[in-house]
């Protein structure tokens, strides 16, 4: 059984956490990343299985929220976060997800994370700022807030335009936990005004998580319109371990859905495109997988 799987990888992997230092610019042709939000809960033990699937891919980890549950205690990371995803603590890119803040500020999980998070207030361990980005070969990532204020003429969407108009990057991805589009509960978008600002910019690619399913969509703009040349393409990754969540009502531009598989998103960063793989735990056979080019400027 998963269960029965996931307590035997749980005890073969077990390795302490690592300290985290500054977010560098690391330098390859074509990078790797993997991506999940939505991930460790003491009651299961799927975090063990997707745990091992970063063991064999290199580079970068990024965390799309929510990573320990229920409320992103430090304790909660400490107990059910740090012998899973958290031994790949020294490459991992978080982003804090709607359960951290059940932590007054988000302490948990800045404390946990550390200057990772929090880069443009380093040493902020509550109520910090929460967003920032950093290159990966020749892409520029950037890691925002979904759960604090983020519409016009906010901190975080100002800082985002400044950032992405210093940005010479031929390409662009952003993440964040409540996603923009979602066919789980539709009704329920997000960060409307982050991917305007990422459209604006040329930006490529945008992954959130937030509902525990995996969702592609095609390239769109900010109003649910199909654009292939200049659209930003979601992924909904919230697959990392917790429980599944069914789809209520299909949205535009859905392209592969499904609720039925734990597993993390694979990207492949080339300097004019990306190649994606969406790679199931074991026991499990669900993928997607494709290609695309950067977005035309």
């Amino acid at each position: 059984t998963l269960a029965i799987a996931g307590a035997i990888v749980a005890a073969l992997l077990m390795l302490p956490a690592q300290s985290v230092v500054a977010a560098p610019t690391l330098q390859s042709d074509s990078p790797v990343i993997a991506a999940a939000g939505n991930i460790s809960d003491c009651a299961y033990d799927q975090d063990s299985l997707t745990a091992y699937l970063l063991d064999s891919i290199d580079g970068p980890v990024l965390t799309i929220g929510d990573a320990a549950y229920e409320v992103g205690s430090l304790q909660q990371y400490l107990d059910c976060y740090a012998n899973t995803w958290g031994r790949h603590l020294d490459r991992t890119y978080p982003a804090p997800g709607n359960r951290d803040y059940g932590t007054q500020g988000a302490e948990g999980y800045f404390t946990y994370f550390g200057d990772r998070a929090t880069p443009l207030d380093p040493g902020c361990t509550r109520d910090c700022k929460g967003y920032y980005s950093f290159d990966i070969g020749d892409w520029h990532i950037i890691s925002l807030n979904s759960e604090t204020p983020n519409t016009v003429g906010s901190e975080q969407e100002q800082w985002l335009r400044a950032d992405l108009a210093a940005n010479d990057s031929a390409c662009t991805l952003a993440y964040w936990h409540r996603p923009r589009y979602s066919s789980s509960q539709p009704k329920k978008s997000a960060a409307h005004d982050l991917w305007n600002a990422l459209y604006d910019y040329g930006a490529d690619v945008v992954l959130s998580a937030h509902w525990h399913n995996y969702e592609r969509f095609a390239p769109q703009d900010g109003a649910a319109q199909y654009d292939p040349e200049h659209g930003l393409r979601q992924f909904v990754v919230g697959t990392g371990g917790r429980d599944y969540r069914k789809f209520d009502f299909i949205q535009p531009n859905s392209e592969v859905r499904n609720s039925e598989t734990w597993g993390v998103l694979k990207l492949t960063l080339h300097p004019d495109r990306y190649d994606w793989e969406y790679i199931p735990i074991p026991g499990q056979s669900f993928t997607d997988s494709g290609s695309s080019p950067c977005v035309t400027p």
